[in-house]
């Protein structure tokens, strides 16, 4: 035990505690260096308002920027933005992030995605219009012809052609619902009502 406090108390034990102290303090001094070069502390870029660009532009502008970008898949067309074009962005415009940060894109489709026209020959127009409607598509106008069922739904339109259910529409088109007045003034009946 005497030994070892002899140890302690010699020139030799503090010069190597010395030493191993300056050591230690030039390293953690060099890896604070590194780390402040390899992680950019305190270098910030400012993320762009990518909203409404092409994803051709945008890409262009990312690079530009110093940045990375993965393109998300979108589900819903939005028809104030352009078709293709950026709709929303994460982080979003005007926050700081460090460089080579990775931007997430929501791009606009195409057009609306299409639905199914529902089954609604020989319903009413009242239902018909809300089965319509609860699949996105709208009913712009009423015609009437003469069948005997009046306020059913006797054939579909859509942009003057014949339609029928199961067809694929695009989201929120218009269609028109021909549907009978009430009235017959079939042959047969013409015929009867002139013997």
């Amino acid at each position: 035990m005497r030994n070892l406090f002899r140890f302690l108390k010699s020139k030799s034990f503090l010069i190597q505690l010395g030493l191993a102290l300056v050591v230690l303090v030039i390293l953690i001094f060099v890896m604070l260096r590194w780390l402040n070069g390899t992680t950019n502390h305190g270098e910030f870029v400012e993320v762009p308002d990518f909203a409404k660009m092409s994803v051709m532009d945008m890409r262009k502008s990312v690079e530009e920027a110093g940045l990375r970008y993965e393109v998300l898949d979108s589900a819903n067309y939005n028809p104030d933005y352009p078709r293709f074009s950026i709709i929303e962005q994460n982080p979003e415009a005007g926050n700081k992030v460090k460089e080579n940060r990775k931007i997430y894109f929501t791009v606009n489709p195409s057009g609306y995605k299409k639905v199914t026209v529902p089954k609604i020959i020989q319903v009413t127009q009242r239902n018909a219009t809300s089965m319509l409607r609860a699949v996105g598509l709208d009913v712009q106008r009423v015609t009437y012809i003469n069948e005997l069922g009046k306020d059913m739904v006797y054939t579909i339109k859509y942009k003057g052609k014949m339609i029928k259910p199961g067809d694929k529409l695009p989201k929120t088109s218009k269609v028109e619902l021909v549907c009978g007045n009430g009235n017959i003034t079939s042959r047969a009946q013409i015929k009867s009502d002139s013997e």
